[in-house]
Parts: C-alpha cells; sequence; structure tokens
C-alpha cells in the first residue's frame, strides 16, 4: 500500500467524467488498498478515485463502521432531504451547507466483480452521494447553499437552515 497525492480543487481532473472499471484485477486492488491508506491518512471519511488522479468510478467510504469499497456505484433511490456541513479532502479548509439526501440506496460491485447494494441514512447517504457527484465530476461546492467559515460553529450554522 502507499499514499497517493490528493488533487485539489483547481486541477481539471475533478471536473471529468470517471469511466466504469471492466478490469477487476490486482492493479484494481493496489488501487483500492491505496485510496483506503490514503483516506485514513488524510481523516477523510471518504475518497473517490479522480481525487487521486484516477479517472475511474471507484470509491472508498469509512463513516465509523468500518471500511466500504465500491466499484461502479449507481445511486437506485433516494428519500427525504438534510441540511448540513460538507468539507472534501480535495477542497482543504473549506466547508460548505450542502442539501443532500436523506436516505440513498445504492448498488455497487466490490473489488472482485461481485454486485451488492447499500443503503444509507444520514452521514452515510451523505458520503455515498458525495463520492458518487465525485465520479460525475462534481463537487459539493456547485451545490452548496453557501460557505462556512472558520469562526463559525456547524451546528449553528446547520440550525440556521
Amino acid at each position: 500500500m502507499a499514499l497517493r497525492k490528493i488533487v485539489c480543487i483547481e486541477d481539471e481532473l475533478l471536473r471529468k467524467k470517471s469511466r466504469p472499471v471492466d478490469k477487476f484485477d490486482e492493479k484494481l486492488h493496489r488501487l483500492l488498498d491505496d485510496m483506503a491508506e490514503t483516506m485514513y491518512h488524510a481523516n477523510g471519511c471518504g475518497l473517490a478515485a479522480p481525487q487521486v488522479a484516477v479517472l475511474r468510478r471507484v470509491v472508498v467510504m469509512d463513516c465509523g463502521d468500518g471500511l466500504i469499497e465500491m466499484v461502479n456505484p449507481e445511486i437506485l433511490e433516494t428519500e427525504g432531504e438534510q441540511d448540513g456541513p460538507e468539507g472534501c479532502l480535495s477542497v482543504p479548509g473549506r466547508r460548505g451547507m450542502v442539501k443532500r439526501p436523506m436516505k440513498v440506496r445504492a448498488r455497487f460491485q466490490d473489488r472482485n466483480g461481485e454486485w451488492y447494494e447499500i443503503e444509507g441514512e444520514e452521514l452515510l447517504a451523505r458520503c455515498i452521494m458525495h463520492e458518487t457527484d465525485h465520479l460525475d465530476g462534481r463537487m459539493y461546492v456547485d451545490i452548496m447553499s453557501r460557505e462556512i467559515f472558520e469562526d463559525e460553529d456547524a451546528d449553528a450554522a446547520e440550525d440556521e437552515q
């Protein structure tokens, strides 16, 4: 495993659409391992392949219940709404208020190509949507209602909405 460089918001790669994965091989396994190590090292809860300069539909997440690896994720269904603060490893030092679904159901392949479904609520739903947005060249800054500044309390910002 190796740490990969996280590209920042100025990099045009983050605005490109990622291609599906069709080879479930050692190269993919190494990418997933490196992405997980990079995410944990940066104290993130999610990382998409474009953030490490790889335009493939690959995401890793850990919202506190263990590592989730998603290859070729597809959002199947969303429900409800939540408005809350988001940040991004590719946008260091910034946060914004973003509306996301309260619940998300998605399907994805694992590192070996097997299909699974996942249902997430609250933070996991937010993370799934945030990371899959990266795969389509979208970032939270494109859809945030407003920026949260360093001197603001995130809870106060959330209550304001």
